[in-house]
């Protein structure tokens, strides 16, 4: 039977950007997968990671910046990216506000996603 996602959950963070989850771990007991929205700051950044997760990530609006062991890509608004599992990355923002999707394969999960501090 299909499954009414009312609402998002939203999923602290530290440095300003917003994560609202509508299918994962934590909104819907999802683990196969996770779709979230987020919204950053200009100039946001996270530390490295090397998840244990594929990661599909769609810009609807601003640009992502993404730093891996190939360079630097930016993935501007209508565009995406897909990051496989392993892969050391960090994602960030340039001069503007970002709005994009993240799907998860597995689900996100803090234990998946292996920040360096």
């Amino acid at each position: 039977m299909p499954k009414l996602i009312t609402a998002p959950t939203a999923i602290e963070v530290p440095g300003g950007k917003e994560i609202l989850e509508f299918v994962g771990a934590v909104n819907s007991g999802n683990a196969d997968v996770s779709v979230a929205k987020m919204v950053a700051p200009p100039h946001w950044t996270e530390p490295f990671q090397t998840p244990a997760f594929d990661e599909i990530t769609l810009v609807l609006r601003g640009k992502v910046q993404l730093e891996h062991d190939g360079g630097v890509t930016v993935i501007a608004a209508g565009q995406a990216i897909i990051t496989k599992a392993g892969e050391r990355i960090r994602y960030s923002t340039l001069d503007v506000e970002t709005e994009y999707v993240a799907i998860c394969l597995p689900a996100f999960s803090p234990d998946l996603v292996n920040r360096e501090e």
